[in-house]
């Protein structure tokens, strides 16, 4: 990879810090605001239902208004809101509601993600969830451009724009070139599975094809937005950082073997780093590490998080710091000078 210019840098995090859910939650908004004050141009959040070791947040637009409040020139994404599981007007009036308060910084993504077992809470079958996601899909883009509602209502506050800052999740090519008809941003994830005729595929072998035919289907005139999510921790020892993933790693490692997404225990952490694509060390050893990831040249974003390693809030901290400081900059990215924003209170001009 080379360093290249214009790319943007993300702080994702799905709220798995230890402690109570109060304690998730005020972790995570230390770690966006430290992010923000770094330079970082976004932050985003994941949505899970019922499943804490999965992830902390089931109700990602209040965390983020929370998040809004706090602070003033971030960009705030959500990666992703199950839309299955979701009424997409409803979506659509809370997404326009906190772009508002915020100032114009929420970016929408989306995608048919979410535990198997969610599903039946809600009353649906996870085996319907690609038709559910296209069908409400639909709907909120329908939503968010002003088209008349059944009944003949449209939304309010009425926020167009929004649909300009959509984007899609998934793991398929199918899913991808979906996107890019759409004219989306494509969320690459750090969790993609592995094919069972290539279980040890690298991430780029089967992410490249995605973007290929991602950018094939953008209509002319649309600018890509692809965002690569990666599990990245640096620290200032490389010992220290390898001994502080280790449990967090296989923790996670275990739980995969056990879902049949992985064939086997590895005996190495070497092992397990490599195959849950995470990338650990000093500023030299993550930058190099993600300089071989080839999707990196043609993303506009990279999105680090800590997960699945899960240090401790400290360690985090710093570790957010040495990406801005060392890696990032590496990578070609460049931190953008401060935003102006038309209100203290965050409420965007009309």
């Amino acid at each position: 990879m080379t360093a290249r210019q214009g790319l943007r840098l993300g702080f994702f995090t799905r709220l798995l810090d230890e402690g109570s859910p109060a304690e998730r939650y005020r972790c995570a908004l230390a770690q966006i605001r430290h992010a923000e004050a770094l330079g970082y141009d976004s932050a985003w959040v994941a949505q899970h239902h019922f499943h804490a070791a999965e992830g902390g947040l089931p109700a990602p637009f209040v965390f983020l208004a929370q998040v809004a409040a706090l602070t003033t020139r971030i960009r705030l994404g959500t990666g992703i809101v199950t839309l299955p599981l979701e009424l997409p007007i409803r979506v659509a009036e809370d997404a326009a509601v906190l772009d508002i308060l915020s100032n114009g910084r929420l970016e929408l993504g989306v995608g048919s993600g979410g535990n198997p077992e969610a599903f039946a809470a809600f009353g649906l079958r996870d085996a319907d969830r690609r038709a559910l996601f296209d069908g409400k899909l639909d709907a909120l883009v329908a939503a968010l451009a002003q088209q008349a509602l059944p009944g003949g209502d449209r939304l309010y506050p009425p926020h167009p724009g929004l649909g300009q800052r959509l984007w899609q999740a998934t793991f398929s090519v199918e899913g991808a070139r979906a996107a890019g008809q759409r004219g989306a941003g494509l969320l690459l994830s750090r969790t993609q599975p592995r094919p069972q005729q290539a279980p040890a595929a690298s991430l780029a072998e089967i992410q490249d094809p995605m973007v290929d035919a991602y950018l094939a289907a953008l209509p002319a005139g649309v600018a890509p937005r692809i965002l690569a999510s990666r599990s990245v921790f640096v620290a200032d020892d490389s010992k220290e950082a390898h001994r502080l993933a280790e449990a967090g790693l296989r923790r996670f490692d275990a739980r995969l073997v056990a879902q049949g997404r992985l064939p086997d225990a590895p005996r190495s952490l070497a092992e397990i780093i490599r195959r849950q694509d995470s990338h650990v060390g000093t500023v030299d050893e993550v930058t190099a590490s993600l300089a071989a990831d080839r999707v990196l040249d043609r993303a506009t974003e990279l999105a680090v998080q800590v997960h699945s390693i899960d240090p401790p809030h400290d360690v985090t901290l710093r570790s957010i710091e040495l990406v801005a400081q060392g890696v990032a900059p590496a990578l070609g990215w460049q931190r953008s000078a401060p935003r102006a924003i038309a209100h203290q209170a965050g409420v965007a001009a009309q």
